[in-house]
This record gives structure tokens, C-alpha cells and sequence, in this order.
């Protein structure tokens, strides 16, 4: 961010932050706030840092100094990223509310996550007791008057704007009236007008395009059979145990057996997987299948792939596959970040991925490869297994195409047909629509424009999914 602003600024003023300057204890980073405070300057601050900070009930004259200055002194407030302070019950959105100045901009591709009542927190952040403005009140009568679902209703408190919020949700995604669901949405619009503003990205219009399908998988008979079991499963269970079910039914077999003797499945070393891959039969696995065909399709046309999924083992089974099956090796044609990656393994890794002519695939957590890392090296992204917020699969479609990029870019999100995960796919659907239909509609929308079309197979433009390799166990498939 420094680095940008370093670009663009008309004017030399002076830049401050606490990393770079190795302000480590509250004494250092007074020195520094002192420094921002004595001539117009700019303080880039992390939100933990700033949580941490105002969170600090130390009743020493230095940290009571840190939080008066960060209190009262700014003239501005800019949030990038500005929808990570959305929990109303956290000290992050709290502290930030106390923060005097009147002008706060938030900055955010993802404004809404999960819940309606998120973006209202945001815009009460910018804009205080938002929904007591008069302008607000009258909109809020109208959609209360709109939204007919006695059974909901029943049982919200009516007059709270936990009702209101909840009225909205339940309107936008399980409301049947389309014309309803576009009348609230006007109302909204309306309601927002004045403090939401749609900055339309030229520069993603400039790049050479981006193509995104959702493909859903026909399983395979073990798979069906391990499915059924999962709905004994609680929700979290059935998500996480249900991954490794959709990879390949091999590789719960292996986490199981490694949990029974103490073991956690992401535990699980090399040379257990590499047992595994030994005796694997790909036909068990459909998403196995399909990572390994795509990957030789890449490698034909000379493509980079990026490979996404929020589980470390699925991960781990598509690199030893990659060393099996092509004879890759890691950190030279196979890079892969989780989680637990320091700093400078990931830079190393992005690096040497987008730059090295030996690289062929990337491999990543798709919650570690967040905001600020670029991976434009790569054209083909595949993302393997479904996320209930859609703004964490569109930040992870954003590692690649983004500015820089010099490919078409191909996105293809896999489903496990006829199971928990479809459901979670519907669900994931409503939310993104909600998005869409909220911040991109205008009048000339209709019905079919905020939904995905499902596309013949054979003339959907994108010559991998063309191909007979890839088509076999495609059931469904759908094109954004």
C-alpha cells in the first residue's frame, strides 16, 4: 500500500507505520505516533495493530497517550479492505466507531459477506445512526411494509433493526416474488445512494477477459456411498469430512485411520500420501480426476494452473499426485502456501511462481491467499470445494485476474453433484445475488441476469471443457 502511495502522491509527505520503523512496544510506537502528529503525514496502521492498541487497558500515561492521539488527532479515516471490520460484537468495530473524525471511507470489492445486517454495520461506521435519519426511516417504513412472512415475523422483534435486517435477508434470498425481491432491492439502493458509491474497475476492463464456470461433478459410486454417511454429521463435520469424500474416497480412509491412532489429517506426512497415491484409483475420485486432466491439459498449452481449496489434506494429495504422475518437484514446478507459510516462504513462492518457466502449478489455502498477493502467472484457476461467503472465492479468483495479467483467465469451481456441498453451492448462490443485485442493478435488469446459465458442454468456448478428457463426469455446467 505504501508503495502505491509513494507512486501516485502529487506531493512529498511523509509516510509512517510501525513495521518498517520496528515499533514493537508502546513507547516506540508513541515515538512514532508523535512524529505523524507534528506535520501533515500519513499513518498506515493494521486493524489488529489498532484493536490491540485501544483494546490495551494498561493504565500507563504511554498507552492512555496512544489512544488519545488515535482517537482525536486524525482528520481522515480510510479503511482499505474496509469490510474485515463487519462483526458488530468485535473490539476491531467498536474501537473504530470511537475514532472522532467525521470523515471515514471505506474501501471494499466485498462490501457484502454473509448478512445484510453486515453492510449496515459498515455504513453505521461511515455515517452514525444511519438508519435514525429521517431519509432512512421513511425507507425502512416502506420495506417493512413490503415483506409479507407471517411466519418470520412471529417471531422477530418488530421495531428492532435486527427484524429489519433479517426481513431483508430472508426476502432477498428466499423470496419467490422476483418483482418483491427487486422492489426491496430499490429500496435499498435508494436508502444507500448517498453514502455507497460503485467505483467501476477500467483496469479489469482493459485485461483480456475472464471466463468463470461452475462444474458439477457426477460422483462415483464409492463417493455416493460415503455420502450418504455424511449427513449423520454436524454441519462443520460434514463440510470438512465431505472434502475429502469429493477429492477422492481413498483419502478419508487415510484420515481416518490416521485420527484413530492420535493423529490429525493435516498431519499427515509425505510418505503416507505417497502410499497412497501408489495404489490410488483415479476413476474413485472424481475431483482427483478432473485436477489431474486439467493439469496435463496446462501443461500441453503451456498454462500455469492455480489450485484453491480451504482444506490443507486435499491440497497435500493434488501435490504428491503432481510428483507421482508428472515427476514435479516442490519449490520449482510445484509451489504451494497455507496458513501456517512464513512471510518470506510466501514471497518466495509468488515470486518464483509468476516469473520461473519451470513453474506449472500453484497450490493455496484459499483463506492464506488473500488480499495482496498476486499470482498472474497463472491463466487456469480451479477452485475445489465451495465457500458459504462468496467474497472469499471472488478474492481468490482476484489473485490472477487482476492488473497484470496478460491470458484470458478460466475459473472453474467444482461441485460434487447430489450432496451436502451442492446445497452449500445454492446457498452460496443466493448470497452472491444478493451482492449483485444490491450494488450492480439497474432498471433494465430483469430475472435471467442475476442468475448463472447453464451451458452445453459442447459449445461453451473454452476448448479444455471441450475436450472428452474433461467431460465425462461433468453433470452440470453453469457459466457466470
Amino acid at each position: 500500500m505504501e508503495e502505491r502511495v509513494q507512486e501516485r502522491q502529487v506531493e512529498d509527505i511523509p509516510l509512517h507505520d510501525f513495521y518498517t520503523s520496528k515499533a514493537y512496544n508502546r513507547s516506540q510506537q508513541l515515538d512514532i505516533l508523535k512524529q505523524w502528529v507534528e506535520q501533515k503525514s500519513i499513518l498506515f496502521l493494521g486493524y489488529q495493530q489498532f484493536s490491540t492498541i485501544m483494546c490495551d487497558n494498561g493504565t500507563s500515561r504511554t498507552s492512555i497517550d496512544c489512544q488519545e492521539i488515535l482517537l482525536k488527532v486524525p482528520h481522515i479515516l480510510i479503511l482499505d479492505e474496509g469490510h474485515t471490520p463487519r462483526n458488530e460484537d468485535t473490539n476491531m468495530l467498536q474501537s473504530l466507531a470511537r475514532v472522532q473524525t467525521p470523515l471515514k471511507v471505506v474501501l471494499s470489492g466485498t462490501l457484502y459477506q454473509n448478512h445484510v445486517k453486515e453492510v449496515f454495520n459498515i455504513l453505521n461506521l461511515v455515517r452514525p445512526k444511519f438508519l435514525k435519519l429521517d431519509t432512512s426511516r421513511a425507507v425502512v417504513n416502506r420495506i417493512m411494509s413490503r415483506v409479507q412472512i407471517s411466519g418470520v415475523r412471529k417471531q422477530l422483534k418488530t421495531g428492532t433493526n435486527l427484524a429489519l435486517f433479517d426481513l431483508i435477508e430472508h426476502t432477498l434470498q428466499k423470496d419467490e416474488d422476483f418483482r418483491r425481491k427487486v422492489a426491496v432491492i430499490q429500496d435499498l439502493r435508494e436508502m444507500t445512494r448517498k453514502v455507497l458509491h460503485l467505483l467501476q474497475r477500467d483496469s479489469l476492463d482493459e485485461l483480456p477477459g475472464l471466463v468463470d464456470f461452475t462444474v458439477v461433478l457426477n460422483l462415483s459410486s464409492r463417493q455416493k456411498l460415503e455420502v450418504k454417511k455424511l449427513n449423520k454429521l454436524d454441519y462443520f463435520k460434514k463440510a470438512s469430512v465431505g472434502s475429502l469424500v469429493y477429492m477422492h474416497p481413498e483419502l478419508k480412509s487415510l484420515t481416518d485411520k490416521y485420527s484413530s491412532t492420535g493423529g490429525k489429517g493435516s498431519e499427515i506426512d509425505n510418505k503416507e500420501m505417497d502410499k497412497l497415491v501408489e495404489n490410488i484409483n483415479l476413476r474413485d475420485g472424481v475431483k482427483a480426476k478432473f485436477f489431474l486432466s486439467i493439469l496435463g491439459l496446462c501443461e500441453s498449452t503451456g498454462e500455469k494452473l492455480l489450485v484453491f481449496s480451504q482444506y490443507i489434506t486435499p491440497l497435500k494429495l493434488m501435490e504428491r499426485l503432481a510428483v507421482k504422475v508428472k515427476d514435479w518437484s516442490l519449490n520449482k514446478e510445484i509451489f504451494m502456501i497455507t496458513g501456517d507459510s512464513n512471510s518470506k516462504h510466501r514471497e518466495q513462492s509468488v515470486e518464483s511462481f509468476n516469473t520461473s518457466a519451470d513453474a506449472k502449478i500453484f497450490l493455496g489455502s484459499i483463506k492464506a491467499c488473500g488480499e495482496g498477493i498476486s499470482l498472474v502467472g497463472a491463466s487456469r484457476i480451479l477452485i475445489m470445494d465451495v465457500q458459504l461467503n462468496p467474497s472469499v472465492t471472488r478474492q481468490a479468483v482476484g489473485r490472477a485476474f487482476r492488473p497484470g495479467q496478460k491470458k484470458k483467465v478460466y475459473v472453474y469451481r467444482l461441485v460434487a453433484a447430489d450432496s451436502p456441498e451442492e446445497d452449500d453451492h445454492f446457498i452460496c448462490c443466493r448470497k452472491e445475488l444478493i451482492s449483485r443485485m444490491w450494488f450492480e442493478w439497474n432498471e433494465s435488469c430483469g430475472d435471467q441476469d442475476f442468475y448463472m446459465k447453464t451451458v452445453d458442454v459442447n459449445e461453451c468456448g473454452d476448448m479444455f471443457l471441450e475436450s472428452r478428457l474433461l467431460q465425462e463426469d461433468i453433470k452440470v455446467l453453469q457459466k457466470r
